[in-house]
This record gives structure tokens, sequence and C-alpha cells, in this order.
């Protein structure tokens, strides 16, 4: 469960780097730039996006772990001013997943003398070391993932010919993204052509109104 969740983050991060950097260098390219500012417009995206992901990641998930540090916090102050009152709400908890409450009783104090915190932080907190926050980890593998994604329309755009750039960019973004839709239904075990017309239409979207900005506000070559 803990692979499919960074596998999941991986190919949205994926899917921003495509859209992001294909909208990007269509955009300038449409707006009749060089060859050269093309190019450089897609490495800055990358960059630009790669931190952006990163500090908003790192932000993000860092405010999830010091607010998972408070409660584990108050719950070790609870445990040691009134240790009956934690042991009968965790005897509670399991009865309301449909243990019995003899049964609730003996699991609640054998876990509690076993570690009383860890069974507090997991069943009444949902705090594990599985889904527990870690933001250096969760920023790097975002940006990661978003250089990855971004990276693919720029290596289309250094290899495509210019006078056909903003079809090859346009085009094979959208085929990426079909991709990355197909990979995002199996690990979400949904309908692939439903998650692959979703991402391929907004990406479609995001690319045409780009390119009709770069139009609008383009120079003359």
């Amino acid at each position: 469960m803990d692979r499919i969740g960074w596998l999941r983050a991986a190919v949205l991060g994926a899917n921003d780097g495509i859209v992001s950097t294909a909208s990007l260098m269509v955009g300038v390219a449409a707006a009749h730039a060089s060859m050269q500012n093309i190019v450089l417009s897609g490495v800055a995206g990358l960059v630009a996006g790669a931190m952006s992901m990163a500090a908003g990641e790192y932000v993000s998930v860092h405010s999830q772990a010091d607010t998972e540090q408070a409660d584990l916090a108050r719950e070790r102050s609870e445990l040691q001013t009134d240790p009956v009152a934690e042991l009968k709400e965790l005897e509670n908890i399991y009865i309301a997943r449909g243990v019995e409450a003899s049964l609730a009783s003996q699991v609640a104090r054998q876990l509690m003398q076993h570690d009383a915190l860890g069974a507090h932080a997991r069943d009444e907190l949902g705090i594990t070391q599985i889904v527990s926050a870690r933001p250096v980890q969760a920023a790097l593998a975002s940006a990661a993932s978003f250089a990855v994604g971004a990276a693919l329309p720029l290596l289309v755009a250094v290899v495509a010919p210019r006078d056909a750039l903003v079809l090859w960019i346009a085009c094979t973004a959208l085929a990426f993204l079909a991709c990355m839709g197909a990979i995002a239904a199996r690990i979400g075990a949904v309908s692939p052509f439903i998650s692959v017309v979703r991402v391929t239409f907004w990406g479609a979207l995001a690319i045409a109104v780009t390119a009709g900005v770069g139009s609008l506000f383009g120079v003359t070559a």
C-alpha cells in the first residue's frame, strides 16, 4: 500500500511536468520565439516547476508532520495523567469496530502494556509508520517526478523539426499523458479509458489555451 501511494504521487507529478512544460513551450513557440528561447523556456519551466513542487510538498507535508507531533504530545500527556480513561477509550474503539467487549478489554490492556502511545497513535489517531508524514522524502519525490515528466516534451522540442514544433510537442505530450493515465488507472484499478480521456482532455485544453495566449501576444519572428 505504501508503494502504491508513492507510485500514484509520482504519476501525478509526472503529469504536471508534462502538461506544464509542454504548454509553456507551445505558448512560447506560438509567439514566434526563436528555437533557443523555446528550449530555454522549457528548461526554465522544468527547474522552476520542480522547485515549486518540492517547496509546496515540503511545506504541506511538514505541516502534517507538525500536526502529528502535536497530537502525539497531547496523547502522551493524557496517558500520563489519566491512563484509565485512555484504556477505556481504546476499548471503545475496538468495540466500535466489532470486537466483543471482553475481548476488546483484553486486547486494549495488552496493547497498553506493550506500547500505549503506539496503540493510541495507530488506532485512535490513525498515525502509523506507513502513513506518517516525511517532508523531505515527499519534496524530493515530487521534484523528481515533475522533472522526469517535464523532460519528455523538452527532449521532443530538441529533436523535432522547427516547422512542425508545436504539433510535435502537443501530440507527443498527449501521448505521454495517455500513457500516464493508463498507468494511473492500473494503479487505482479503474477503467483505463476514462482515466486516459480525462487526463488527455485537460492536457489538450491547457496546451490549446496556452497556444492561444502565445499567438495573441506573439511577436513577428
